[in-house]
């Protein structure tokens, strides 16, 4: 077999955008922004397709109000799309700097439109179901979380299990969140691990937990008619912090993680392994780029929060940007490693051999599992960029494939 050589490892400058999750709105953040005409035609758009005056719920709006999910999911993917676009008025160019992009729970969906596997249309129709089912769920049972600040990390896992909570959210170093009912977070709350300190968050219910499962249901319905691409930036995912390439697993990995726990520790390792130096955090920003202060030592951060930062925040990007190695060919043909680790080859197929649809053609192992790489489409195999037994880094491309019925 005609195997090329590997990548070469990372170096210089490696910028990952990140998108916010629920929690991170205040009343009016998005006054400043509708100065600019090309944000407010564009918000006037969004909130058509999301059938909700996002105008009103980003400027006038209370923070009790703002704090409903069916309000908040809608208006956080919103304003970090729109946002986005007015980092980058040409879209092409962000696809040269971004090294590869993350969102915080909802914010997926914002990282997920961003990257072009889905449109801007189909994250509000998304987010918009997904807000208006994850807030008849935790109707349903009264419902809430809990920030864990501090404390010996085996001890609050430990002590969480024994009051029947879950880890909803692991933010990295010392920062846990944990969700369940009202009556669970109160006998928690009596019985704190040590020297830990609980900070009760302002929201509706217990997401990504089993009491999201109805939820999960309805959005799964809707998101089987949805059409996907290829990512076009590298998208790490909040269920295991790999890097997802095949547009359909963007979408099914979406639908899944509203019952289930978000690893951001998982990501934010799985940057420090893509050799990131600059982290920008899309509107309404500052929480992301808090945890990275503490998580990532080094890294520059850079939390977008008004308009008349935006020339700074071009200057970030442009001092951190460089070209993901997906924009050199069509995405259509690459499949990507999904994590740092080692390759394994298991498809002994030549250059100008074909591969069955979903064929495993390799895993890559490391210290915490063994991940298949599969060829959803199949194809026939235009050239191997790796080695068996290579080290490889997670985004970096495998082998370049000739889809099935494609001319």
């Amino acid at each position: 077999m005609m195997l090329r050589h590997a990548r070469p490892g990372h170096s210089g400058w490696v910028l990952v955008i990140v998108a916010p999750g629920q929690g991170a709105q205040t009343p009016g953040f998005l006054s400043p922004w509708l100065e600019l005409e090309t944000f407010a035609d564009r918000l006037a758009w969004l909130s058509a397709v999301a059938d909700m005056d996002l105008r009103h719920y980003g400027t006038e709006a209370d923070a009790e109000t703002i704090r409903d999910t069916a309000v908040a999911q809608p208006l956080l993917v919103a304003s970090g799309l729109l946002a986005a676009l007015e980092l980058f008025p040409h879209p092409a160019d962000a696809f040269g700097k971004v090294g590869a992009v993350a969102g915080h729970s909802v914010g997926e969906l914002t990282a997920a439109a961003g990257a072009r596997a889905i449109t801007a249309e189909q994250a509000m129709v998304l987010v918009r179901e997904r807000g208006k089912a994850m807030a008849e769920a935790a109707a349903a049972t009264p419902t809430s979380m809990t920030a864990v600040l501090g404390g010996d990390r085996e001890e609050v896992l430990a002590r969480l299990a024994e009051h029947g909570l879950t880890a909803a959210n692991d933010n990295g170093p010392g920062q846990i969140v944990a969700a369940g009912t009202v009556e669970q977070l109160a006998a928690f709350a009596d019985d704190a691990p040590a020297k830990a300190r609980l900070m009760p968050l302002s929201v509706a219910g217990a997401f990504h937990t089993e009491h999201m499962s109805l939820a999960v249901d309805r959005l799964a319905a809707l998101a089987r008619s949805v059409s996907t691409h290829d990512p076009r930036t590298p998208l790490i995912s909040n269920r295991d912090g790999q890097v997802v390439h095949d547009g359909r697993d963007v979408v099914r990995r979406i639908v899944g993680q509203v019952a289930s726990p978000v690893r951001w520790d998982l990501c934010l390792e799985t940057m420090a392994d893509l050799g990131v130096t600059g982290i920008l955090e899309m509107p309404p920003a500052g929480t992301l780029t808090g945890i990275a202060k503490r998580a990532l030592k080094g890294v520059e951060t850079f939390a977008l929060k008004t308009p008349d930062q935006l020339d700074d925040a071009r200057e970030f990007c442009d001092k951190h940007g460089t070209a993901s190695a997906l924009d050199t060919a069509p995405t259509w043909r690459m499949l990507v490693s999904p994590a740092k680790g080692t390759f394994r080859l298991t498809a002994d197929v030549p250059e100008g051999g074909t591969i069955a649809p979903d064929t495993s053609v390799g895993a890559v192992a490391n210290l915490r599992e063994e991940t298949p790489v599969r060829a959803p489409y199949g194809g026939t195999v235009v050239e191997w960029l790796v080695h068996d037994g290579d080290l490889v880094s997670p985004g970096q491309p495998l082998v370049r494939l000739h889809p099935e019925g494609v001319a």
